[in-house]
């Protein structure tokens, strides 16, 4: 069992958890970078792919991506290195928010730095959104932007499931998850 490895993926997933603020979108630039620099994911595209299973089963999204990540790279021992990593400072700082909060909620400084987070929690979230997006139609990222590589199935699956979850706002996300699968499984054997 390769000890130093091990750590080292609970160390980067405990810096991951630590510093990152918005929740699991909010994780995924980190992750990109810090999982490729590794290499622990040979491309993008299969941390897309990652992220397609972690949301397709349940469970938090930074739970399922990390477990899948340490596992793919030392079996069960990475997976609960990668999950703990990632846990740990969410369970360390939300014990110490707890236990704080009352006392210190009505504090400007506390309501600054609550009110100063949420713009850039949007912005990430909008970048990773975007993101996605262009990796999951074209193929691709932003930097090498190319139309020849469109994916007009995924754009088919996208926009169906764009309007049928505009149309039906509190439709259960597991009927989208379930509508897209039936379609890429029809579409992409179809054509």
């Amino acid at each position: 069992m390769p000890i130093k490895e091990i750590l080292i993926l609970f160390l980067t997933f405990f810096k991951i958890g630590l510093f990152t603020f918005g929740g699991g979108y909010a994780m995924i630039p980190m992750i990109e970078e810090e999982v490729v620099n590794h290499g622990w994911l040979d491309s993008v595209d299969t941390l897309v792919e990652f992220i397609a299973i972690s949301e397709s089963t349940p469970g938090p999204f930074a739970v399922n991506i990390a477990t899948f990540i340490g596992f793919q790279q030392y079996g069960v021992f990475g997976a609960l290195a990668a999950t703990l990593g990632v846990v740990l400072p969410s369970f360390i700082i939300i014990s110490v928010v707890a236990r704080f909060y009352r006392k210190f909620s009505g504090n400007n400084h506390v309501q600054g730095f609550l009110q100063g987070v949420k713009p850039i929690i949007v912005g990430i979230l909008a970048a990773v959104g975007l993101g996605l997006v262009i990796r999951g139609i074209l193929h691709t990222d932003i930097k090498n932007l190319d139309l020849a590589s469109l994916d007009v199935i995924a754009i088919v699956i996208f926009l169906i499931v764009l309007v049928v979850s505009r149309l039906r706002p509190k439709l259960n996300p597991v009927y989208l998850i379930l509508i897209s699968a039936i379609l890429g499984i029809t579409l992409y054997s179809l054509f």
